[in-house]
């Protein structure tokens, strides 16, 4: 009996705070700062990032992801005006499949179009309040389980975003 009681209270007293610390650890591991290169998605479904490139003035915006023949998968545009308003995207001169995920000023999902086909000049509209735009990969928003509940998180938000970034010392 007195073996493992000692065995039980070596458990409680060195094991288990190992345990505890180390997951600790592996959470600051891989949480990653927020970078102008990347955004971050995350929802009931879970969490992803996108390296992504800004598409945030008018000429970008105009141009999005026109001629490009290939994107890699975790890769994506983020566009980004000056206010929020209703935007209307199409697919003219685009090679590839997409997926639009809207987003309001806060970084809440305003709309989601999965499998925009290229060339296609139906204009798709995410909301009436549409600030940020993320173009992605055709059908990786059902691979994810991204849904209407997802938020955005980028530098481009600042304290408004309901999933700010961190703040570094």
């Amino acid at each position: 009996m007195g073996k493992r009681l000692r065995l039980l209270n070596t458990l409680a007293n060195v094991v288990i705070p190992t345990m505890f610390f180390a997951a600790l650890a592996a959470n600051a591991v891989t949480a990653k700062p927020c970078a102008d290169t990347r955004v971050d998605l995350r929802g009931d479904w879970g969490q992803v990032s996108f390296v992504v490139t800004l598409a945030d003035t008018p000429k970008n915006r105009a141009r999005g992801l026109m001629y490009v023949g290939h994107l890699p998968k975790r890769n994506g545009m983020l566009f980004i005006y000056p206010s929020e308003s209703e935007v209307g995207f199409w697919m003219k001169n685009t090679l590839i499949p997409l997926d639009m995920l809207f987003f309001d000023a806060k970084g809440r999902m305003t709309g989601l179009h999965q499998n925009a086909q290229p060339h296609d000049l139906t204009p798709k509209f995410g909301g009436e309040t549409v600030k940020y735009v993320l173009e992605i990969n055709g059908g990786l928003s059902k691979v994810y389980g991204i849904n209407e509940q997802t938020v955005l998180r980028h530098p481009a938000l600042g304290v408004a975003g309901i999933w700010p970034c961190e703040k570094h010392r």
